[in-house]
């Protein structure tokens, strides 16, 4: 009885879904009440967020992204990364969304932390393993300008064989979760990208440094962070560097999680997204 209340509660969700298109994403409603902008990592689509947005569309009205190159959706052309952000904010001027709430992950959590520095409708921010600079992260001398287009490693990705680039994928994915069925679904989105949009779009997320303009946000901000592969303090060090700039944050930290923190501990992640989502300030 149990698993068919489950069965009929899923058709009933999926009989709501809405799927609008925009030149640079897909999008699938679920839900009525406040709006939730659900972002994807790099490279993933909506279905990362299944758990959640079964959950969230009880009570919000959830706007599930996929951007283009990813999943299904066809890939656009460069500038990829700044093309998305004007077009959701054309997404949600036009859908009249007020007083949205984002929830990102990763680059999705990037994306909506420079959304909310310019755009004062933005209600609440909730980011999932999510940082201003990532390239700032990678590199010790970290310069937006010197990462270029065309680049030898982006020439070496752009031509690396189908097996070689299947092999790579699955690496990452390791390093990116500890569930096996996590790891297979990172790695197949990885995959199923467009290569170029892979690649450029990546570089995209490098150049970008939003540092100085998280000084521009002034709304509830919630970071959900794991604590592997480098353990809390590290990890702990590396937020509280990059987020010096932004005014008030709440920072909660899972345990046992690598950067797939909805594969690793699902239960940890849907709980502190209710608490944060409950929570007025």
């Amino acid at each position: 009885m149990k698993n068919f209340k489950i069965i009929c509660c899923l058709f009933a969700l999926l009989a709501g879904v809405q799927l609008t298109a925009q030149n640079s994403f897909k999008v699938e409603v679920y839900g009525e009440g406040q709006p939730i902008l659900l972002f994807p990592g790099f490279s993933n689509t909506a279905n990362v967020y299944t758990e959640v947005i079964s959950k969230l569309s009880q009570d919000y009205q959830v706007h599930a992204f996929t951007f283009g190159g990813f999943g299904d959706v066809a890939p656009i052309e460069k500038p990829w990364l700044k093309t998305i952000k004007l077009d959701v904010e054309d997404y949600i001027s036009k859908n009249e969304l007020q007083n949205s709430i984002i929830i990102g992950h990763s680059m999705g959590g990037t994306l909506g932390l420079w959304l909310a520095s310019e755009d004062k409708n933005i209600n609440k921010l909730i980011l999932i393993d999510a940082l201003p600079a990532m390239g700032a992260l990678m590199f010790p001398d970290y310069d937006s300008d010197a990462i270029q287009y065309d680049s030898p490693y982006n020439k070496q990705l752009l031509e690396m064989g189908d097996k070689a680039f299947e092999a790579m994928a699955k690496q990452m994915a390791t390093n990116m979760s500890l569930d096996p069925l996590g790891q297979k679904k990172i790695a197949a989105d990885m995959l199923k990208a467009d290569r170029k949009t892979y690649v450029y779009g990546y570089t995209d997320l490098l150049k970008l440094d939003l540092r100085e303009k998280l000084s521009n946000i002034d709304i509830p901000v919630y970071i959900l962070a794991a604590n592997l592969p480098y353990g809390k303090e590290a990890a702990e060090k590396n937020y509280k560097d990059q987020y010096q700039n932004l005014n008030d944050y709440t920072l909660n930290f899972t345990e046992n999680s690598k950067h797939f923190i909805m594969y690793d501990q699902p239960e940890w992640l849907n709980d502190q997204i209710k608490i944060a989502l409950d929570t007025n300030e």
